[in-house]
């Protein structure tokens, strides 16, 4: 065999193990999930499950299809309104485990979206700590992108943000203001 073959040969080698390192990663991300949730609401679950799919068993599909349809257009509705009570529509988010141990958990975050009419992405570590079958999580490395609007007062809060790693009074914060930025624009268009 010539030279260009074994390498093609390589080349596909190399693509499969990198497909099991990440295949490898996803089954850990999920196994380790699960450790975070109590016994209880295990069983809960997997009742929940074994009950939907016997409950699928005695209806003939076209009961449980519309039973879903009607519960998928209840989600979308709630989803509707609480991006309309918010402001806040999340295009995009990702999630890398960084380091795994039986009490505590690191993953990067990535979210991007928009707050109204404001752009806005955000990445920050979550370190999520089990003890005594408690969870707690902190919030750190956080760095936060918007689109320019001009007002270094917003440049202020954002460093103050990142720097305190706050990532829940960003959110609010963020919605009030945006809410009054479309307010405003709209008013300056007015009188324009």
């Amino acid at each position: 065999m010539d030279e260009s073959c074994f390498q093609a040969y390589e080349d596909e080698i190399q693509a499969l193990q990198e497909e099991i390192r990440q295949l490898t990663e996803e089954y850990e991300d999920i196994r380790q999930e699960s450790i975070f949730f109590s016994d209880e609401e295990i069983q809960k679950a997997m009742y929940a499950f074994f009950h939907l799919k016997s409950f699928e068993g005695e209806t003939k599909g076209h009961e449980s299809l519309s039973d879903l349809k009607a519960e998928l257009e209840s989600l979308e509705r709630d989803l509707s309104f609480l991006t309309a009570f918010t402001g806040f529509h999340f295009t995009s988010h990702s999630k890398k485990t960084l380091e795994r141990t039986k009490t505590r958990t690191v993953q990067k975050h990535r979210l991007s979206g928009k707050c109204h009419s404001l752009s806005f992405q955000v990445e920050f570590q979550l370190l999520e700590m089990l003890n005594n079958e408690k969870v707690s999580a902190v919030v750190s490395d956080l760095s936060i992108a918007m689109e320019s609007i001009g007002d270094s007062n917003v440049s202020k809060f954002v460093s103050s943000m990142e720097e305190h790693a706050d990532l829940l009074t960003f959110f609010g914060s963020i919605s009030a203001y945006a809410e009054w930025y479309e307010h405003r624009k709209r008013t300056f268009l007015h009188f324009k």
